[in-house]
């Protein structure tokens, strides 16, 4: 009997077709933001698909294990990177983000979105359970997120950093550490909110004040904002029709085809066609949280429940950042915003999930 016939029927094929359904929307409205055209966002966009596919296709097939024994030297690596970025990175719209390969742009903060997942779950992994409620359980954890979160705040990457410290955070949080820790630090948190907008560059600021009131500079500032939500709401409840939108098409709404295609979108699909994209992301959400709860081990447990929720973290801030729910932070919405570095991390996130799943389904063979 052949093996290949048998390794090809074990690929998660139905995640797959999921995925590629949301990808495949993306590249439509990409085509309608254009006007019509596969250039020069929809057909950069669908090579990009196929060959990240490959790649996530081929982490699936690595064991967990090679992910736990990477997972230090990576996050190594890439702060390295960073440290690099501030001395030799490019500089473009006014942020230090970039090395300069020749051959591409290399963003080392979008790889430490899912490496610390991986570190700050290794790290707990090898932790006995006795000792997860004390000091020695919190600062090492609090050092591997800060100092990363840290060099990208400084670029300055707000977004970025934000979901570098939230991927971290919520891994400690997966880990068993109590509550009460989370609270106070919370708390703690909000009280030196003043102190910490004092450090924030003036477009920074910006931004979160006209979050607070984006009428209040409607042709400047707070224009990103005011348009999409016009956007969204000129949509109705089935939307004007495919290429009929007027907002993205005229110029009104601001890149419309990365940060804000959720608007394009909905000013063409409506309220229908956002509520099947949100479920269709909620069902890989789902996916995530049962392949955690399947895991084997509790590193793989972690990661496959920290990668969700960076893939989550992703959907829910540029979401409520295109409805004036949060400052505009520049998150890109996987698969549909153009653009290869969101993409490669979201799939470097679903082929390692991907892997642990493949993982438990061998330590178990029985579980579907």
């Amino acid at each position: 009997m052949s093996i290949v016939p048998h390794t090809v029927s074990r690929l998660p094929w139905r995640l797959m077709l999921l995925v590629s359904i949301i990808a495949a929307f993306g590249i439509v409205v990409l085509y309608s933001a254009a006007g019509g055209s596969m250039t020069p966002w929809a057909a950069n966009q669908l090579i990009r698909f196929i060959l990240f596919t490959g790649m996530a296709f081929f982490l699936s097939r690595m064991p967990v294990e090679l992910f736990a024994a990477l997972a230090f030297p990576a996050y190594g690596a890439i702060l390295a990177a960073l440290v690099l970025v501030e001395l030799i990175g490019g500089v473009a719209g006014g942020s230090q983000r970039w090395i300069n390969l020749g051959f591409m742009q290399l963003q080392p903060s979008e790889f430490m979105k899912p490496v610390i997942v991986l570190a700050v779950a290794r790290f707990y992994a090898r932790l006995p359970v006795g000792e997860i409620r004390r000091w020695t359980a919190i600062w090492p954890a609090l050092v591997l997120i800060g100092i990363p979160w840290a060099l990208v705040l400084i670029q300055p990457d707000l977004g970025t950093a934000t979901m570098i410290a939230a991927g971290g955070v919520v891994t400690m949080f997966l880990a068993g550490l109590p509550l009460r820790l989370f609270i106070g630090t919370g708390l703690v948190g909000a009280a030196i909110v003043p102190i910490a907008f004092s450090f924030l560059h003036d477009y920074q600021k910006k931004r979160i004040l006209i979050f607070m009131d984006p009428e209040s500079d409607p042709l400047g500032a707070g224009y990103h904002i005011s348009q999409s939500k016009i956007a969204i709401g000129s949509g109705g409840l089935w939307g004007k029709g495919f290429l009929q939108g007027t907002q993205s098409h005229l110029d009104y709404l601001p890149e419309g085809h990365t940060d804000f295609v959720f608007a394009t979108m909905s000013e063409e699909w409506g309220l229908v066609g956002g509520i099947c994209l949100i479920g269709a992301f909620m069902l890989l959400f789902a996916w995530g949280i049962r392949v955690s709860i399947r895991a084997g081990d509790r590193y793989a447990s972690l990661i496959a429940a920290g990668l969700t929720t960076t893939i989550f973290f992703y959907v829910a801030i540029n979401l409520m950042m295109v409805m004036g729910l949060a400052p505009v932070v520049g998150i890109p919405l996987p698969f549909m915003s153009y653009g290869g570095s969101s993409m490669l991390t979201v799939m470097l996130c679903i082929g390692i999930i991907m892997s642990v799943e493949r993982d438990s389904r061998q330590s178990r063979p029985g579980w579907s």
